[in-house]
């Protein structure tokens, strides 16, 4: 991974003026402030890392620049037209922050490989790069900004192409892209992944001068429907040994030509709207079919409409390495030993949210061994499956989540990548793990381990730990001091235990944490300051636990990208510090629920996402990608903050932070009056003041605060008449005024009239609809206006189990993640999952 970015200003005339490397200028590298940072120190520029000379004639042949420790970017100078023996030139994964594909690449008449791709282009392909004769291969792919002008006539001209990769690019208007491809006699592998690709006309299959050479094939992605694929695909297709048709519009039953392919080795069809053949006597033809492939080693067919029975014809396939029939609808169908036996070759296994039942007899053991093993969501239980015990020395990636599963898991040590095992029933100690390679996740939410977490202490290779999940469990005792030993991780979630003591300092180290969650357990004492140190935080859920002192001021100086803060349900005392103002991506602050005094500061003003709509992808959600090679490669993880908002009982829907953004100060000693600045927060959905000291009048221009839904400012001491610009809320769904002092008429109008009399309660001469039907007979009872009881803060908007941080299934890297119902949004998206290239 690379360290930190460097641009380097490629002027090739620094570098070789030259046909020869002889008397070059020293290369330069500057990093983006412009101090010097590396120097190239010899001039002899053939033992640069980059270049690479002919030992013979001295002549520069090729410059490479791909994954290299140092990010090129800047300007590529005209000055490489100077190397007229050049023959491969590669950017591949590096920055030229948008800048156009230089047109003088198309000069380079001696190129044989071109590589762009991943680069950060954008612009028009120039059509020029259809002068490069002797090219063989082509890729530009990743380019997301980068598009084709009109048709792909010009590559028609590179009758040399062995590889073209146009990924991430768009050819909308490239409908002659299948000619064009027909018409190049060599073409071994084609990458077309996410093009937004045009429908194939019947003429371009009529005029198919179908090569033999095409072995790689990917169309992902491009939404094309049955009729545009099948009859151009069946004729090119004879020598495909990797077909991806993932993530298009294909529909009815899987075509029997598919068995066809004799070459065949990676088929993926997934997110597709294909379905099992209603024949059912012979089992499925097309699987049939497909079964009969001999040299077979991936089958992807997730996330399809296929329903029935599994036929037993897959089990032919004793070559397959991976099957992946996850998402589908099977209906219960009942998977045997008889499906698996001849699976010598098996590694990856995933038939996650397929209701399907895994029936094994007792004591078969499986011919294969499983690297990876994905059973979220089968019928697993009531006991661990006594054929999985078998497998779990080689086991990396496991998921058996929502399962039901009962027991212990097996005592053995494990090496791990990845383990999921939420959402069950498991019982005892903290498992024992190893974590191997470049990251691990651990996820045992939502069962009924016990004890104490100490032998977290004792992880192997603890140094990889990204994600990590013990929420919702029964364990107990002091958290040990050993965080120092986990340097990436990225999500910690230790809520709703019954963990007790102070919170750990070593948490400081977390450098890369950006969801910490250790709500609902007994942690008491003071924040540690070395919580500071976690400048990553977009999530902090702190709530339901014992904590005291005042809320400290680095909160909102040192957490700056804070989008979630929780303090609800502890013992903090003292002001509000302004220095929170400074948390402007802030969307949910929450400090119910404690003895916090004095007033609010009227700096929230600050709050921009609360102000303004931002243009964000808002999800809170954490991404552990693998970019390893495609077939035994890991899923990308996502892991999501889940919001539940609770208002009185009722929990409300909101499935975008978009439409959540809310501050809870309820169930505090605070006083004085709601400052007009508040009137700013124009995005504030939710605003809670239940039960503090506030007086005077209610804010006038609450009005202005137009996208609020729910508004309590019951308990309090307000006082004088309801303004009447609460009557222009019109998305207002939840309104509490009553246990105040107000008076006067309610205002008129068709939402305020619409709550209930509950609503307005309690108040000293407040009259009309809908408490009464007018204000000529009402009389100020006699009494002071009550305040309430503790008991009202066991309805505060955020109640202790109202956020959940759940670990959600695992997608495919290719896959477009699926949504969840109620989700905080706010991404960190490293790269786009479709982005990348690896496959």
């Amino acid at each position: 991974m690379r360290s930190r970015k460097l641009v380097l200003f490629f002027a090739i005339s620094c570098l070789l003026l030259h046909e020869k490397c002889t008397d070059a200028s020293v290369l330069q590298a500057t990093d983006f402030s412009g101090n010097d940072a590396l120097f190239w120190e010899s001039e002899e520029c053939c033992v640069w890392r980059e270049v690479y000379c002919n030992s013979f004639t001295g002549y520069v042949e090729m410059l490479d620049f791909s994954y290299q420790p140092l990010v090129v970017a800047g300007t590529i100078s005209p000055s490489l037209l100077k190397l007229h023996h050049l023959t491969s030139l590669n950017f591949r994964c590096n920055d030229f922050n948008g800048s156009l594909i230089p047109e003088f690449f198309g000069s380079l008449k001696k190129l044989k490989l071109l590589d762009l791709s991943n680069a950060n282009f954008r612009g028009p392909i120039p059509s020029l790069l259809g002068n490069l004769s002797v090219l063989e291969t082509l890729r530009l792919g990743g380019n997301r900004r980068v598009f084709n002008v009109g048709k792909l006539e010009w590559l028609s001209h590179l009758s040399r192409l062995k590889e073209v990769d146009l990924s991430f690019t768009n050819l909308s208007n490239a409908n002659d892209w299948s000619q064009i491809i027909n018409h190049l006699p060599l073409l071994q592998k084609l990458n077309l992944r996410d093009c937004d690709l045009p429908s194939i006309s019947s003429s371009s299959v009529s005029l198919t001068n179908s090569s033999t050479s095409l072995n790689t094939l990917d169309l992902s992605y491009n939404n094309l429907p049955s009729s545009a694929i099948y009859p151009w695909l069946f004729n090119v297709s004879s020598n495909l040994v990797s077909l991806d048709l993932s993530s298009n519009q294909l529909k009815g039953p899987i075509p029997e030509a598919f068995g066809n392919m004799m070459a065949i080795q990676e088929l993926y069809l997934s997110d597709n709207l294909l379905v099992l053949a209603e024949n059912q006597g012979r089992g499925d033809s097309g699987l049939n079919e497909i079964g009969k492939l001999p040299d077979l080693r991936v089958l992807d067919l997730g996330y399809n409409l296929l329903n029935g029975s599994i036929s037993k014809s897959i089990g032919q396939l004793s070559n397959l390495r991976v099957l992946r029939l996850p998402g589908n609808s099977f209906g219960g169908d009942v998977i045997s030993e008889a499906h698996f036996s001849n699976f010598t070759n098996l590694q990856v296994s995933d038939l996650s949210y397929t209701s399907l039942t895994l029936k094994f007899n007792t004591r078969w053991i499986p011919p294969f061994q499983l690297s990876q093993i994905k059973l979220c969501s089968c019928k697993l239980g009531p006991r661990f499956p006594d054929w999985l015990r078998t497998q779990m020395d080689g086991l990396s990636y496991i998921n058996m989540s929502f399962n039901q599963i009962s027991g212990t898991f097996p005592n053995n040590s494990i090496h791990i990548i990845h383990l999921d095992l939420s959402s069950n029933n498991f019982s005892g100690p903290l498992p024992r793990f190893s974590l191997d390679y470049y990251m691990g996740t651990i996820n045992l939410s939502k069962n009924k381990f016990t004890g104490s977490v100490s032998p977290i202490c004792n992880f192997t290779d603890a140094v990889s730990l990204t994600l990590f999940d013990l929420s919702n469990n029964l364990f107990s005792g002091v958290v040990p001091d050993c965080f120092g030993s986990f340097p990436f991780l990225t999500a910690l979630n230790l809520g709703d235990n019954s963990f007790s003591g102070s919170l750990p300092s070593s948490l400081g180290s977390l450098v890369s944490l950006e969801m910490l969650s250790l709500c609902g357990n007994k942690f008491s004492g003071v924040l540690p300051s070395s919580l500071q140190n976690c400048a990553e935080l977009k999530f902090l859920d702190l709530s339901d636990n014992e904590l005291s002192g005042e809320i400290p001021m680095w909160i909102g100086q040192k957490l700056s990208s804070l989008v979630f803060l929780s303090l609800q349900g502890n013992q903090f005392r003292g002001r509000i510090p302004h220095q929170l103002c400074r948390l402007k991506y802030l969307h949910i602050l929450d400090l119910s629920v404690n003895k916090i005094s004095s007033t609010i500061p009227p700096c929230l003003n600050n709050f921009t996402s609360m102000v303004k709509q931002v243009s964000l992808d808002r999800r809170l959600e954490h991404h552990i990608l693998d970019t390893g090679p495609r077939v035994l490669s890991l899923e990308g993880v996502r892991y999501i903050d889940e919001a539940l908002l609770t208002w009185k009982g009722t929990k409300q829907s909101y499935p975008e932070l978009g439409l959540l953004l809310a501050i809870d100060l309820s169930c505090n000693k605070l006083t004085g009056e709601i400052p007009e600045e508040l009137s700013s927060l124009q995005e504030l959905v939710v605003l809670n003041l239940l039960r503090n000291h506030f007086n005077g009048k209610i804010l006038q221009k609450i009005g202005h605060i137009r996208q609020l839904e729910v508004l309590d400012l019951s308990r309090n001491k307000f006082s004088g008449n309801i303004p009447t610009s609460l009557s222009e809320l019109t998305f207002l769904s939840n309104l509490n005024l009553s246990y105040n002092d107000l008076s006067g008429k309610i205002p008129a109008s068709t939402q305020l009239q619409s709550f209930a009399p509950s609503s307005f309660s309690h108040n000293r001469g407040l009259c009309g609809p809908p408490i009464s039907p007018n204000c000529s007979m009402v009389e100020p009872p006699p009494g002071k206006a009550a305040v309430g009881s503790e008991e009202d803060c066991d309805d505060v908007v955020f109640s202790k189990r109202s956020w959940r941080h759940s670990y959600y299934r695992y997608m495919d890297n290719a896959k477009d993640w699926v949504y969840v119902t109620f989700v905080l949004l706010k991404a960190r998206l490293v790269r786009r999952i479709k982005g990348l290239s690896t496959r």
